[in-house]
């Protein structure tokens, strides 16, 4: 994962052979708890979805983002480490917790930067973000799905681990209008800018 500094990406992963990686609530908020340890300290969290056999987050990368860091012959952006660190502590929690062996995520953690396209790629990876729930058919509302921001973005829950007002800084929403936006049809070309 190659991290600029002062960027904004969109950093994904699922399980190994689209194997769920969520269960319960429990496992859901057992990585977000991990998240807010071991990677939120290095970034900017815009926005965010778990799905049960995925992950999305809307990064802005800070200047201790990109800073190197020696993991033993290697070097790694801290940021990088700070996602491997996640999902490798995650999949111990979960082959104790579910009685399996192996790794669970796939090998390689995507980062798209969306600075390199149109600014409006941000507003688009925001929407698709929060859609996911909605499009695979797991709630009819997406304020309804308890592991994204969107409710955070909605005003429907307060606790966040995104950083609100430099999402809407950054990305440029109306506030009023931000649900009836977020709903919309994500225009496919768009949609092909900012995932691989």
């Amino acid at each position: 994962m190659k991290i600029i500094a002062e960027e904004v990406y969109h950093i994904y992963n699922q399980g190994n052979n689209k194997e769920t990686i969520f269960y319960h609530t429990a496992d859901y908020e057992e990585f977000l708890r991990l998240y807010k340890k071991l990677t939120l300290p290095h970034c900017k969290t815009l926005a965010y979805c778990l799905m049960p056999n995925h992950f999305h987050f809307l990064i802005y990368t800070t200047e201790a983002s990109a800073a190197l860091k020696k993991i033993g012959n290697l070097q790694s952006c801290v940021l990088a480490n700070g996602f491997r660190l996640l999902q490798t502590s995650y999949a111990a929690y979960a082959n104790k917790k579910y009685n399996r062996t192996g790794s669970l995520f796939r090998q390689k953690t995507k980062a798209k930067p969306l600075a390199f396209g149109n600014k409006d790629y941000y507003f688009t990876a925001l929407q698709y973000i929060h859609q996911n729930p909605f499009r695979a058919g797991l709630v009819t509302d997406m304020g309804d799905w308890e592991y994204s921001s969107f409710p955070e973005f909605a005003g429907i829950r307060k606790e966040t681990i995104c950083d609100l007002s430099l999402a809407e800084k950054l990305i440029g929403f109306d506030k009023e209008s931000f649900i009836r936006e977020s709903e919309k049809a994500i225009d496919e070309h768009k949609l092909s800018q900012i995932i691989f």
